[in-house]
């Protein structure tokens, strides 16, 4: 199977990256978060959120961004944010993508976009919005990719356990 991985860059909010968490076991995305961490991995909220879904997760865990890229060397790296100027569904993305995000106030250091605005990413949105929900904007990124890889390994049929398609 391709692999997918989804970065959060210090992530603040632990009920974020919950649902980033669920979004990622459901579909066996690898999740890597970059320390320093807004809350404890043991947080209640982060837990609640991703709940039963915790056995199903692939997660590693860096010191620093530098630690991240050094450890990942030879990946192919999509930027999120705000400040992209191409669309992210215009992207291509090969099997071992790194799609990073940034922390909720702030997002990734410019200077990292700067250097990288060819892979530098936004989501769509009206003028007036500052910005989509950090969980949604995930959820979004890994869908389109999934799309772009015919969803591959995910259960794309489902059955009603009452009655049979066509009663």
């Amino acid at each position: 199977m391709a692999e997918l991985n989804i970065v959060m860059v210090e992530p603040e909010i632990p009920q974020n990256t919950g649902n980033i968490a669920r979004t990622c076991a459901a579909t066996g995305v690898r999740l890597h978060l970059v320390k320093p961490l807004g809350f404890e991995i043991n947080d209640k909220y982060l837990k609640r959120a991703g709940l039963d879904y915790w056995n199903l997760l692939d997660i590693t865990y860096y010191e620093s961004l530098d630690d991240f890229f050094e450890k990942t060397k030879g990946g192919k790296y999509f930027y999120f944010s705000t400040k992209g100027t191409h669309r992210h569904s215009d992207a291509e993305y090969p099997d071992k993508a790194y799609l990073l995000f940034g922390k909720e106030t702030k997002g990734l250091p410019e200077e990292l976009l700067l250097k990288n605005n060819d892979s530098t990413l936004r989501i769509p949105m009206i003028d007036e919005a500052r910005s989509l929900n950090l969980s949604n904007s995930v959820a979004i990124a890994v869908y389109e990719v999934l799309r772009q890889w015919d969803y591959p390994q995910l259960l794309c049929k489902g059955e009603l356990h009452n009655h049979k398609w066509g009663e």
